[in-house]
């Protein structure tokens, strides 16, 4: 038999700020070509787990790690991290952060050139890797002109060439579109089937992997971990898909781990609900009041005259959460900078409404006063964090907005409960580090509110409560725009959808008419329940609901 991948025993981490463990007495065990789907909520310790078993837990975090880390018979605690590099590749969060050459060809053969492989392995490698990517044409590319889904195969393939049996993966779809996932994990479930490679993920978006995964690794609060089947553990897991969600409900047996299962299990549901006579009820909005912010003929070019935003008109209306969706590169944050008034535009307007009430270009604004006008939360949340403990950042916040004392903190702790006022930003999770930056720029609490896939690192439970607190804002005559590719999100909270492609507005119209209609961008109940308009399994139980008391 097989010596498993990886093996951990009695595993515990206590990190250097604290006396409470992040991981808790974790025996776990991977086979040697599993795909294995780590889940949790935001900081429970995901990214910590998948640190131990490449040896960065704690030999670069500091701290302690208490039991055992077998890596293919290799132990963490007498192997470093470079002594695993042929073993373990790993790939993190933002692929272009951790790139340290130009090029795709480059950045393919630098791993490989750490190891010292000899020039004739290193181009048959890197041709292999190109083929097995399908991105030969990108050879040549610089790293920063490659869209979101092709920076994340090529932060793959970089790992990829210094043959690793084992690939560990941190939210690697978090940025991607719906597309540009699909691309990634058809790359990451190809290593797993046809080359044998154990690859561990740990993602939020459960709905893109969990019909891939061989095994779920569930890390709860407190640090305690299970591990099983994914229909096992997806039975009372707190992390679920919309798709298992639904399955629980309707008591289906097995339950539905995928869109395809779940059809097949909900023919008399669909049946049931007899979409021409029970559609949802829209929500209600502002419709007929006057636009708080207008965008006429905006066009934005960046350098080497790229055209990111062509003529684009918009307006946003009081009372309204719109998404603003589209592929990586179509232009979604280049529209959002101009809107908020920071990016520059080439042509056309931006007007929004001033404090007076007389319309105002918000790029003529000082930064104080346009923060109160519109606020954004940019796709780098640390671009906006600058002091050393999270309760400086929000007695600042409360300082510079007016808020009374407070007001930021409370506001952060309903969006990520638990969050130490003495911990320094840098070493929040990805989805604290927005939580904070969300907190801040609601605490000026400004009529227009832009979010640019603030969903990153954020739960299905962080998730739900950033959801209630745009609807919150829109009930109070706020208009929210939400930058995403996360269509869960956008089937929860948005009453419009507003579609882009190479910057220009291709769809504009209801949640429902838009995404519903889409096969990228529909979300899992909409597809269990084509050609029915529910979008959430909230949409599905109130319909049923309905049935039930209407009189027969």
């Amino acid at each position: 038999m097989a010596e498993p991948a990886i093996v951990l025993e009695h595993v515990s981490v206590v990190p250097p700020e604290g006396a409470e463990p992040v991981l808790r007495d974790v025996d776990l065990v991977v086979e040697e070509g599993e795909l294995a789907l780590v889940v949790g909520r935001t900081g429970s310790g995901k990214s910590t787990l998948l640190g131990a078993m490449c040896g960065r837990v704690p030999h670069f975090t500091g701290g302690t790690l208490h039991g055992r880390v077998l890596v293919h018979g290799r132990d963490t605690r007498t192997h470093r991290p470079r002594d695993l590099a042929d073993v373990v590749g790993v790939v993190g969060q933002d692929p272009l952060a951790g790139f340290v050459t130009d090029t795709v060809e480059e950045e393919l053969a630098y791993a490989m050139e750490q190891l010292g492989l000899p020039a004739a392995t290193m181009r048959k490698r890197v041709e292999e890797t190109l083929d097995l990517l399908g991105i030969p044409e990108l050879r040549g590319v610089p790293l920063r002109e490659l869209s979101g889904g092709q920076q994340q195969r090529v932060a793959i393939g970089s790992v990829l060439t210094a043959h690793p049996s084992v690939i560990l993966l941190d939210e690697p779809t978090s940025a991607l579109d719906p597309t540009g996932a699909e691309e990634v994990l058809a790359t990451i479930t190809r290593l797993v089937h046809d080359l044998g490679v154990t690859v561990v993920v740990a993602e939020h978006r459960v709905e893109r992997v969990l019909h891939h995964a061989d095994r779920v690794v569930h890390v709860a609060p407190g640090g305690t971990v299970h591990a099983g089947l994914p229909a096992e553990v997806m039975r009372t897991s707190d992390i679920a898909s919309p798709v298992v969600e639904l399955g629980r409900w309707a008591g289906w047996s097995p339950l539905p781990l995928s869109v395809r299962d779940a059809r097949r299990a909900a023919g008399p549901l669909r049946a049931h609900l007899r979409p021409d006579a029970n559609r949802p009820v829209p929500r209600a909005t502002a419709a007929g009041a006057a636009p708080v912010l207008r965008a006429r003929s905006a066009v934005v070019r960046h350098p080497g005259d790229v055209l990111a935003v062509a003529g684009v008109d918009l307006e946003l209306r009081p009372g309204q959460v719109t998404a603003l969706m589209g592929r990586n590169g179509s232009g979604k944050s280049s529209l959002l900078w101009v809107l908020q008034g920071s990016g520059r535009l080439a042509a056309g307007t931006v007007e929004v409404t001033g404090a007076d009430g007389a319309p105002v270009d918000p790029a003529a604004l000082a930064p104080g006063p346009r923060r109160r006008r519109v606020g954004l939360v940019p796709q780098t949340a640390t671009d906006l964090l600058y002091l050393d403990t999270v309760a400086g950042e929000c007695a600042q916040a409360d300082k510079e907005s007016g808020a009374p004392e407070g007001t930021c903190a409370r506001t952060l702790a309903r969006l990520a409960p638990g969050i130490p006022g003495p911990r320094h930003p840098r070493d929040l999770s990805e989805g604290q580090r927005l939580a904070l930056v969300l907190a801040v720029q609601l605490t000026a609490d400004p009529p227009v509110l832009l979010l640019d896939e603030p969903t990153r690192g954020l739960d299905p439970s962080a998730k739900a409560t950033l959801a209630a607190t745009l609807r919150d804002l829109a009930a109070r005559g706020r208009s929210v725009v939400v930058s995403t590719h996360d269509v869960e999100f956008v089937a929860e909270c948005a009453d419009r959808v507003v579609v882009l492609a190479t910057g220009e507005v291709v769809a504009d119209g209801t949640t429902a008419d838009v995404v519903v209609s889409s096969p990228a961008f529909a979300p899992q109940v909409a597809k269990v329940l084509a050609p029915g308009p529910w979008l959430t399994v909230a949409d599905v139980r109130a319909a049923v609901a309905a049935l039930a008391e209407a009189p027969r």
